[in-house]
């Protein structure tokens, strides 16, 4: 049986559950989340806790019963506090601003780079140099963040690019560095 799995999640004020055959959906002050589950795993609501069990004791069934609860304590977490993720971009003229909705950067090509989020995501800029992410679904702000960081990753040399915020850049020695 998954550790994590046997911890109930706790349901916050101003937060509703309900449960439809196997999809659980979560309303919130900042939106709604639903999460499908399978039915290795059997889902209740009991005193303002959610509980999540196995069917079975086999191997596999351990592991979906920990996926699936921290799947919907993230969706409980999202519609409640929400997620960020916060960008840095570092270099000489390296800068980004909101044109809209929408994030464009200057990364040293040729051309700005343009970044259009996907629903329930927003992002926003601080300083020409701080990038936020912000929305209520764990693994699609990651992606966005991921997907920004992308665009130009911090290269080894000079530690220019974009990166996560308190990420460490181990650099090289250029060939001056070389005797």
């Amino acid at each position: 049986m998954s550790r994590i799995g046997k911890k109930p999640i706790e349901i916050p004020s101003g937060v509703e559950v309900k449960i439809e055959g196997n999809v659980i959906t979560v309303k919130g002050p900042k939106g709604t989340e639903s999460v499908e589950f399978r039915n290795e795993v059997k889902v209740s609501v009991a005193d303002n806790h959610i509980l999540v069990e196995p069917n079975s004791d086999d191997r596999k069934t351990g592991a979906l019963h920990g996926l699936f609860r921290t799947l919907i304590a993230n969706a409980v977490k999202g519609v409640h506090e929400g997620f960020e993720k916060k960008l840095e971009i570092v270099g000489v003229g390296y800068r980004a601003n909101m044109e809209g909705s929408n994030l464009n950067m200057a990364l040293g090509y040729s051309h700005p780079v343009l970044v259009v989020p996907p629903a329930g995501i927003t992002i926003s800029v601080e300083a020409n140099t701080k990038i936020s992410v912000k929305g209520t679904n764990k693994q699609t702000v990651g992606d966005v963040a991921a997907f920004i960081r992308g665009k130009r990753p911090p290269e080894v040399y000079k530690g220019k690019g974009v990166k996560y915020e308190g990420e460490y850049i181990r650099r090289k020695a250029g060939k001056a560095g070389k005797k």
